[in-house]
Order: C-alpha cells, then sequence, then structure tokens
C-alpha cells in the first residue's frame, strides 16, 4: 500500500518557525512531523510514500535523503512552481498510485492515535470511494454526515455557510481528521490547477459513497500553532 504526505502549506499558523523553514520540519520531542508521520505510516506496514513540496522544499528534501527516507522508499512531488492545495497536489501525484490498490492520504502537520490498519480495513470492506477520518470536535468547519455516516454536505461554522451534496432530513456534523484511506476512483476528478480535496468529495458525494470513519476518543492535535507543538510534546512522548 502507498501513502501521501500533504508537506507542501505555508504552514502560516506555525510562524515564525515557517519563516525560515517548511512546517513538516517542525519538532515535537526531538523528531520532525515528516519522520513521525513516516514512521506512523511504518507502524501500519506503509514503507512507500510520496511528499509534495513547495515551502523551503529543499530543506524538506535534504532531511529526506540524509535520512535514507526514515527507512521508508519516499517520493517527492515538486510544486515548487505552485503550491497546488491538497486536492489539485494528489492530482499532480496520481501517477504514483495509477493501479487497483486503495491508499492512504494524511497531513503531515497531525499526530494522532488512530488505528490506521482498522480504518483501512473498514474501508476495503465498504464500497466507498473514499473514508474520512473524522471526530466529535470543536472546529469552525465541519462535514455533515446521514445517520449511516455517509457524506452529505460540509459546513462553516463562522459564516454559516453550507454546501449539500445530498439532501437528506437529518445531518450530523463531525470535524474532518486530515487522513482519508482513497480508492482510484477518486483520481478521476473533474478538476484542474489549485483546490481542496474537500471540493472532491462533495462533487463525488453526490452519487458516490464517502463514508466518514469516526475515531472519536483517539488522541488528536493538528500541530499548526507554536503552542499546540508543545501541547503534542506532552501527548506523544
Amino acid at each position: 500500500m502507498k501513502a501521501m504526505l500533504f508537506a507542501a502549506g505555508l504552514g502560516t499558523r506555525l510562524k515564525p518557525f515557517t519563516d525560515k523553514h517548511p512546517k513538516a520540519l517542525a519538532e515535537v520531542n526531538g523528531k520532525t512531523l515528516l519522520e513521525l508521520n513516516i514512521r506512523y505510516l511504518q507502524r501500519f506496514g506503509i514503507e512507500d510514500v510520496i511528499v509534495n513540496v513547495h515551502h523551503f522544499a529543499d530543506q524538506i528534501e535534504q532531511v529526506i535523503n540524509d535520512n535514507s527516507g526514515f527507512g521508508s522508499w519516499v517520493t517527492v512531488s515538486d510544486e515548487r512552481d505552485e503550491v497546488l492545495e491538497t486536492g489539485g497536489g494528489l492530482l499532480k501525484a496520481a501517477p504514483y498510485f495509477e493501479g487497483e490498490e486503495p491508499f492512504v492520504v494524511m497531513n503531515v502537520d497531525i499526530l494522532t492515535t488512530l488505528d490506521l490498519g482498522t480504518m483501512i480495513a473498514a474501508h476495503k470492506e465498504d464500497d466507498a470511494i473514499a473514508t474520512l477520518a473524522v471526530m466529535k470536535r470543536e472546529s469552525s468547519r465541519q462535514l455533515l454526515f446521514d445517520e449511516h455516516m455517509i457524506l452529505c454536505g460540509w459546513a462553516n461554522n463562522n459564516t454559516h455557510q453550507q454546501r449539500i451534496s445530498r439532501e437528506v432530513p437529518w445531518m450530523q456534523p463531525f470535524a474532518f481528521s486530515g487522513i482519508q484511506v482513497l480508492s482510484p476512483e477518486i483520481l478521476q476528478m473533474p478538476f484542474t490547477g489549485k483546490f481542496s480535496m474537500i471540493d472532491v468529495y462533495l462533487h463525488f458525494a453526490k452519487d458516490h459513497i464517502i463514508r466518514g470513519y469516526d475515531h472519536t476518543g483517539n488522541v488528536f492535535i493538528d500541530v499548526g500553532k507554536p503552542e499546540s507543538l508543545e501541547k503534542a510534546a506532552y501527548l506523544f512522548e
């Protein structure tokens, strides 16, 4: 099985660190987020990883080379010319995932105790083309699911904007954890350039099953701010 780590973002919330470094190289207990997530994937047998780069791309490439991919086979998807966001980044890397096997995609700036192996197994047993790790937690933007955990829409709690893909009588909100197991069909996305994976999921949710995988109760932290790095150091000793 293969995986992709989204590491191209500017990491503006992690300033001033990201004024001179990419967010993927922020450290928790002496290890970079890049290393921690490569090793997280290894625990579930995933050792073939592609990493997209843009902001201080040379630094990420140097760390990968100096550490021999931390024991994994690591490929770089170069977005130096323009950061393509999550959807555009995956589309650029699509040739890497050619084949019949599902694959994992995750943000480099999250840490969690989610049992990824169980989530992968659930995806393989389902008819969904995407399985999204979600939790019941505070978030300004949330995905909306029906009683069967099928994606129906998206909501911005600050602006009260909603985007609905399926009209159902009742929906429940969950926060997306930035981890997803995808089937190759998702790569037939009708978008180009710079776009978000949320756009992709809301498009396919109209006539395909996008399933939520509730891992509420697991340790999870979005390591996007300096204070969250400090918290992560306690949670992931």
